[in-house]
């Protein structure tokens, strides 16, 4: 869902996050791996039920600050101090607006009006994006016909997924640029991160904790101008929120975190692939949503599109 807040993302190669053997009794990383994959891709159907009883503003704000709390926990266990320093909260605060509080605000008011399966495809686009920006921003990413292939299947895709041929019909053009403007978000925080933040001092854990920490903030004061405090709290869409921000924000990023480190990013940013498959057969059969056949064709072409369109790793 989100990019660990790191100088050196998981979708980009860093020289400090290299493979490494795993400690004795931890898991084995397919294990992870597939739960990880598993957590982001059924937070499409969290944010679908935690709509039904709260605003997209709260969805969001009880997402992030649960996924602070979390991290949090950990940094207190280890005994890890947040970072310092005027110029590192400035960047994150950017990073916190641009990875947090907008894409989970987006999606979950995308998830008004369009399936969660189909905002869990238009997550996938993310790389698409961000290969796309990282061509004009990042000099070092240099455009390839086979990057270039692969960003024109990905959007191929993306027509078959919305059914172009049809006019569009049946889809809610809001809620869908309302989720592929939330799936852009992600690279541009990315690229951001890439520029400002390339020698900061500070593990990866405590950066995140001060994003979310940030990003909290951010959506409180935006919570209390544009929405009224709720006033119940039903069980299913309260859980789900907690869940979302546990699980599939705090919880999510430190296993990517111990991913990353010991297999290599290249192999941890794969999750991103796994994501719309689970989103969709969660929304199919646990929210009775509608599928299409060229849903799943589509879902298909963007992943393979998502695929060609990165970098090739050495």
């Amino acid at each position: 869902m989100s990019a660990p807040t790191t100088p050196h993302p998981a979708s980009s190669p860093s020289p400090t996050l290299t493979p490494r053997t795993p400690a004795a009794g931890r898991l084995d990383w397919r294990l992870r791996f597939a739960v990880l994959s598993a957590i982001w891709g059924f937070s499409f159907l969290l944010i679908k039920v935690g709509t039904e009883a709260y605003a997209p503003f709260q969805v969001a704000l009880g997402r992030v600050f649960f996924g602070a709390l979390a991290l949090l926990a950990v940094l207190v266990i280890r005994r890890e101090a947040l970072p310092r320093g005027r110029r590192t909260w400035a960047h994150l605060t950017v990073a916190a607006l641009l990875l947090n509080a907008l894409p989970f605000s987006l999606f979950a008011y995308a998830e008004l009006s369009i399936p969660s399966s189909l905002a869990g495809i238009c997550n996938a686009t993310s790389p698409l994006w961000g290969m796309a920006l990282s061509l004009v921003a990042l000099s070092e990413d240099r455009p390839t016909r086979r990057r270039f292939a692969g960003l024109g299947l990905g959007f191929l895709g993306v027509l078959t997924v919305l059914g172009a041929w049809q006019g569009f019909s049946g889809i809610d053009a809001k809620g869908t640029l309302l989720a592929l403007l939330a799936a852009l978000s992600y690279p541009i925080g990315w690229i951001y991160i890439r520029r400002t933040m390339a020698s900061t001092p500070g593990s990866p854990l405590a950066l995140t904790s001060a994003q979310l920490l940030i990003a909290t903030l951010q959506l409180a004061g935006v919570s209390a101008l544009f929405t009224s405090a709720p006033t119940s709290f039903p069980l299913w869409p309260t859980l789900s929120v907690i869940a979302l921000g546990t699980l599939g924000t705090g919880m999510a990023l430190r296993m990517q975190y111990g991913l990353v480190t010991e297999v290599g990013p290249t192999t941890a940013q794969m999750v991103t692939y796994f994501i719309p498959v689970i989103a969709t057969t969660a929304g199919v059969l646990l929210l009775n949503e509608q599928l299409h056949w060229n849903t799943p064709v589509g879902a298909v072409i963007v992943l393979a599109g998502a695929a060609l369109s990165q970098p090739r790793r050495h």
